[in-house]
């Protein structure tokens, strides 16, 4: 019967992940900073257009970290980051006008 060998190679650096892991933590706390930020607001500020605004400004600042961590687009060129940016910021602004404006539709309606 033929012997079976295993060959273990042991001579692996313990520091070989340490900037990813150190990358992975600081993205985990930056992220868990954002969040407990987002309940401390849902739970102090009353809510109204001041409140949706502070959490629609939060959720961009997190989707945009994520993108640029998790999907490399931090790395990619100046003028992709601006081609993506730039048609977000325009998204967010007519979220928060439609917000205003359906708030004072509504005060206009109901009062």
């Amino acid at each position: 019967m033929a012997e079976v060998h295993h060959h273990h190679v042991h001579n692996q650096d313990p520091e070989a992940g340490a900037e990813q892991r150190k990358a992975i933590w600081k993205t985990f706390w930056i992220l868990l900073f954002i969040t407990a930020g987002e309940f401390a607001i849902a739970f102090t500020i009353p809510h109204g257009v001041f409140k949706i605004s502070i959490f629609i400004v939060l959720t961009i600042v997190k989707a945009f970290y994520i993108v640029g961590e998790f999907m490399h687009l931090k790395h990619e060129t100046k003028t992709l980051i601006w081609s993506i940016l730039v048609p977000v910021i325009f998204v967010a602004w007519l979220i928060l006008a439609l917000l205003l404006e359906g708030d004072a539709i509504f005060q206009a309606i109901f009062k």
